[in-house]
This record gives structure tokens, C-alpha cells and sequence, in this order.
């Protein structure tokens, strides 16, 4: 069957995972209309559904992002990871599981993968050569898109190295996104919080240079997540602060122009946007970034839902029959691991609809 076709979205857009020219499309269609789409790190079909189920709530599109070691909690922590093998099985498995169930919730997602360092680039490949096969098969990757992460090599390094992948990406319709200066803080394995706070602020002339080598690759999409202060984890009101990626740095009046005019065809990336003020993610849409990462605010949302379940029915959990109804009722359907972990999905899904109103991705499909 044919699938249904959105109101306001390219025509290129349909519901389910989106990627070569459709993927692009949405991201064009997100920067001219003002909305970032939010990235949101899963570790289950749990986080995974409550991200679909939000974007339903919303009507707008997600991002459900793969880390390396999300991908490996999926497949399981006793599972055989030597070689990244089962952060590498559990992410394809992952993204399988979304192509599955995706149309199903009637919404554009964005099938993702989230920091690779230069020392994880094998668990890359992997990945690569996933898609390869699938769009062998198919006619499309199995992913959208991937990130590579390497802001902590030199410059010349981190454009050498994206742009070899991103050559080979090309061939089979898949984004890259690439990093420029560093996200603070820690997630995921990956711990920048003593970095020296210059390195959090992206120079526009890097920006320059990683536009003018990748889009010289034939079919080459990517995109660029640019630090500008931002930080992963969760900090008090005002202890972030986000500056502007090109005016707090006193950019010469040339290379603003430059840079102003590249925000026309680069589609710009938010990490660490846990934690941020409505004013600061304005300020980053209005300056064209179209995609914000979500992770320390979902994973406190999940564990507060089922924490909630937990107290609101606590005299039904203390063993397996005797309530305060009687002392041989039974509390099976009280503690069926579904009930809590339900309670943590609609929970996560709630402040992932209040992150879309806060990223203006709410009824734009």
C-alpha cells in the first residue's frame, strides 16, 4: 500500500524511517520553518517506542539515536562483545526493529547512530558494511545517518577522515554528521569535562574549511554539529551557558558573511542540549541548527515514571500475593515488568512532547 502523505512535509517525506533525498528534504524543510528535530539516545525497545509514541503526540519527526554503548546494553551485557560484536549486532538489530514498527506510528524518523571516536572506527565500519548489504537488498541503507566524532584530533585529521567515510556514505545515500570542537561533560564512555573551555567553541573558519571538502564529494549529505558551549549531562539553571557560534566569538566582518551564508546549506547540530533554557535553544534554532541531542533528560524521565509506578503502588509490590485487600489477593498483574516499564515509557514520551514544543517541532508534518 501506498503510504499516506503528509499535509506540510515534502512530498519526498512519508511516514517511517527516512533517508538519501528525503532525509534531506526533512532537514531543509526544518531549518526554513524553524524547528530542530530532537536526537534522542535509546537503550531498548522502550526508549525506542517512547520516542516514536512522542513524536505521534507531537506530530512532528524524531531522531532515535544508537550509541555504542546503548548498543550493547541492547544485545545484553553477558553477550560476547569482543570486536564491538554485540555493540555492533544490537544496533543493526535496533534499527530493524524501527524499520519494523515505524510507519506504524504514522511519523518521519530518523534512524541514527551517535559519537564514534577515532578509536571505535572498527565498530564504524561495521555499521557501514550493514548498510552496504541492506542497500543491496532494498535500495535504501538500513541507517539515515551516522556521526563520527573526531573533535579531539586535529582539524586537518577530522576533515581528512570524514571525508573518506563521507565518500563512501555517499554511495549509498547515508548522511554523515561531523563534530568541530568539543561537547563538555560526560556520556556514553566519552568524558570531556576537564577539557580546556576555549575548545568548546567552534572558530567559524573550521566551519569554512569542513564545508569546503565535503561538499566536493559527489552526492555527499552531512551535516555539523558545532560546539558553542554546550555540555553533556544535567547542570542548575545558568550553569550552562550557550553562546553564540559565530558572534561572542568577535568574528571578523568577512568571515561572518562566510559563515552566515553557509548557514543557508549546512543543517547545524545540538549536543548536550539537556539542561538548556528555552531562550538559549531559540537562539540555536534562529541561527539554523535543526537537530538538538536529548539523553540525560529522557533517562531521568524514564526512571521517575517507574519510580512513580513504584510508590503509587507500593503495597502491591511487596510480595507475590497479600495486598491491602486481602491476604491471599494476588499482585501479578501489579508487578508484570510491563506495568513499570509502560509508566517509564509514557513518561519519557511526555518530556519528549515538552522538548518538541521547546524545538517548535510540534504539528509541522
Amino acid at each position: 500500500a501506498e503510504k499516506v502523505k503528509f499535509a506540510k512535509m515534502p512530498a519526498s517525506v512519508k511516514p517511517g524511517v527516512v533517508t538519501g533525498k528525503a532525509l534531506v528534504d526533512l532537514l531543509n524543510y526544518a531549518q526554513e520553518n524553524k524547528f530542530a528535530i530532537p536526537g534522542v539516545n535509546v537503550v531498548g525497545t522502550g526508549s525506542i517506542n517512547a520516542c516514536m509514541e512522542a513524536a505521534k503526540k507531537a506530530g512532528g519527526p524524531i531522531m532515535v539515536t544508537f550509541s555504542k554503548g546503548g548498543g550493547q546494553f541492547i544485545a545484553g551485557k553477558a553477550a560476547d562483545n569482543s570486536d564491538d560484536a554485540s555493540a555492533l549486532l544490537a544496533a543493526v538489530a535496533g534499527a530493524l526493529h524501527v524499520r519494523a514498527v515505524a510507519e506504524l506510528y504514522g511519523v518521519p524518523v530518523i534512524l541514527h547512530t551517535d559519537h564514534c571516536q577515532k578509536a571505535w572506527l572498527p565498530w564504524f565500519d561495521g555499521m557501514l558494511e550493514a548498510n552496504e548489504e541492506y542497500f543491496a537488498k532494498n535500495g535504501v541503507p538500513l541507517f539515515s545517518s551516522h556521526m563520527l566524532d573526531l573533535s579531539e584530533e586535529p582539524l586537518e585529521e577530522n576533515i581528512a577522515i570524514c571525508k573518506k567515510y563521507l565518500e563512501r556514505m555517499a554511495k549509498v545515500d547515508l548522511l554523515l554528521e561531523m563534530e568541530l570542537g568539543i561537547t563538555g561533560g560526560e556520556e556514553d564512555g566519552v568524558d570531556n569535562s576537564d577539557v580546556d573551555s576555549s575548545r568548546l567553541y567552534t572558530q567559524p573558519e573550521e566551519v569554512w574549511e569542513v564545508y569546503q571538502a565535503l561538499s566536493s564529494v559527489p552526492n555527499g549529505n552531512f551535516t555539523v554539529a558545532a560546539a558553542f558551549g554546550n555540555v553533556h549531562g544535567v547542570y542548575a539553571p545558568g550553569n550552562v551557558l550557550l553562546v553564540g557560534l559565530l558572534w561572542a566569538l568577535g568574528v571578523p566582518d568577512l568571515c561572518l558573511q562566510i559563515v552566515l551564508v553557509l548557514l543557508l546549506v549546512l543543517v547545524h547540530a545540538v549536543h548536550g542540549g539537556s539542561g538548556s533554557s528555552e531562550e538559549d535553544i531559540q537562539y540555536a534554532i534562529e541561527a539554523g541548527v535543526i537537530k538538538m541531542n536529548i539523553d540525560t533528560d529522557t533517562q531521568w524521565a524514564f526512571w521517575d515514571g517507574m519510580n512513580q509506578y513504584q510508590k503509587k503502588n507500593k503495597d502491591y509490590l511487596q510480595a507475590q500475593i497479600g495486598n491491602p485487600e486481602g491476604p491471599e489477593k494476588p499482585n501479578k498483574k501489579y508487578y508484570d515488568p510491563r506495568m513499570s516499564l509502560r509508566s517509564g515509557e509514557e513518561a519519557m514520551a511526555d518530556r519528549l512532547v515538552k522538548a518538541m514544543k521547546d524545538l517548535n517541532c510540534i504539528d509541522v508534518l
